[in-house]
């Protein structure tokens, strides 16, 4: 083991899809929301009660930890479904929740769950640390923070040996990658005013991410540098994750629960392989500069360091949505798998696929798996360089994939 103990990566996981490749990518644990009450409510395709057991049984198998975001504001009428929530979390034996509001806190402590303090609670020094030590042993601090705030406060949680319910010194967890706000601690009310549905609520419409002139009431239009002035760039920390681990952070979260399958994928493993790479000694400039041109392959609105190494104002896009160097092409089906020659069959619904090819194919049970079609055979056994809409392909797939998987093919942005 190394000076830093256990470092978990914690993972988004928006569907069942995203959730299979979070584990198969190496994350420690994942994160998602039920029903509503959650800061993704909108924008994911949210898991059931229901679906509880499953993603219990699933974690446990892979040695995974989960936990439920039940983390907007909570009104009476939440309540019932609240206590529903935290209950059927408990029963189906989740490891735990993330909340904010102190009525899922007190919840949890009354039922015995296991409760993590959610970064909407704008955690930013240790007098909060301390008192919500009462509830739960893990706290994600304000992505405003700086890192040698966030330092200090590991060393005074030391110092003070502020504990949480298992007795355990409190572990302090960080965003790590993805989305960032423009609002502190994510507490904005753009789309309640423009939409009526609250940020807080799970509702946000990103007005944020939308381009905007400024003009003062003479109608005067201000001189600005940047049309998108309140989307901030993404979140990437792969560059200083040494000094995260410095500071005594030992949780690292993505974000990401709205974001397909493959970016789960390849930021948990960048992650996790950067994390491994700084406990055994290895981690390189050399190694940092592939794991970030693999970032920038995904869904990504360009990268800055956030507030970390003390820059006090963000960094904004210069353009709409993603800017990742890749983009998948939906391509068809996965019918049978062959496990003895391994070897995927595929039902061509559109586009073309030709001789080495880059190839996702991803599912709820699959999760991802990458290959490159090397050889491509029709349902005839006739050897082609490329194939068509309509057309039945067998090609070498090294993981099992799962009929109704659907397959990808990967190209370069500009093609």
């Amino acid at each position: 083991m190394s000076k830093y103990g256990k470092i978990e990566v914690m993972a988004p996981a928006g569907s069942k899809e995203a959730m299979a490749a979070a584990i198969k990518a190496g994350a420690d644990s994942v994160y998602f929301g039920v029903e509503q009450l959650n800061m993704r409510a909108r924008q994911t395709n949210n898991f059931l009660l229901e679906d509880l057991p499953e993603v219990a049984k699933l974690c446990d198998e892979n040695g995974v930890k989960s936990y439920i975001t039940l983390n907007t504001i909570i009104y009476d009428h939440d309540i019932s479904l609240m206590k529903k929530i935290v209950d059927g979390a408990k029963a189906a034996g989740i490891t735990a929740v993330i909340a904010s509001d102190l009525a899922v806190m007190n919840y949890c402590r009354k039922v015995g769950m296991e409760l993590h303090i959610s970064t909407q609670s704008n955690v930013t020094n240790i007098e909060t640390i301390e008192m919500f030590s009462s509830y739960a042993d893990v706290m994600v601090m304000a992505r405003e923070l700086t890192l040698k705030q966030v330092g200090d406060i590991v060393k005074q949680i030391e110092r003070e040996d502020i504990r949480g319910p298992k007795g355990e010194l409190v572990q302090i967890e960080i965003f790590a990658h993805g989305a960032l706000c423009m609002a502190v601690s994510g507490k904005c009310y753009l789309s309640l005013h423009s939409d009526n549905a609250s940020a807080n609520r799970g509702a946000c419409v990103q007005n944020c991410r939308f381009k905007y002139e400024v003009k003062d009431e003479n109608g005067n239009e201000l001189e600005i540098d940047n049309e998108y002035i309140m989307s901030a760039k993404d979140l990437c920390t792969i560059e200083f994750l040494d000094q995260i681990l410095d500071a005594g952070v030992r949780v690292l979260k993505i974000e990401g629960r709205g974001r397909a399958a493959d970016y789960v994928y390849t930021t948990t493993q960048c992650y996790r392989e950067a994390v491994d790479s700084i406990q055994e000694g290895t981690y390189t400039p050399e190694k940092i500069a592939v794991w970030r041109e693999r970032l920038s392959t995904v869904y990504n609105r360009g990268f800055w360091d956030g507030y970390y190494m003390g820059q006090k104002m963000g960094e904004w896009s210069k353009s709409y949505g993603s800017v990742a160097t890749t983009r998948k092409i939906y391509i068809g089906k996965s019918m049978k798998y062959f496990e003895q020659v391994g070897v995927g069959e595929f039902r061509m619904d559109s586009h073309d696929i030709k001789k080495g090819d880059k190839v996702l194919i991803i599912g709820p049970t699959t999760g991802l798996v990458e290959a490159i079609a090397e050889e491509i055979r029709l349902d005839n056994g006739q050897v082609v360089e490329k194939a068509v809409k309509g057309d039945t392909i067998t090609f070498k797939v090294s993981e099992k994939v799962r009929p109704s998987d659907k397959l990808y093919k990967v190209v370069s942005e500009n093609a």
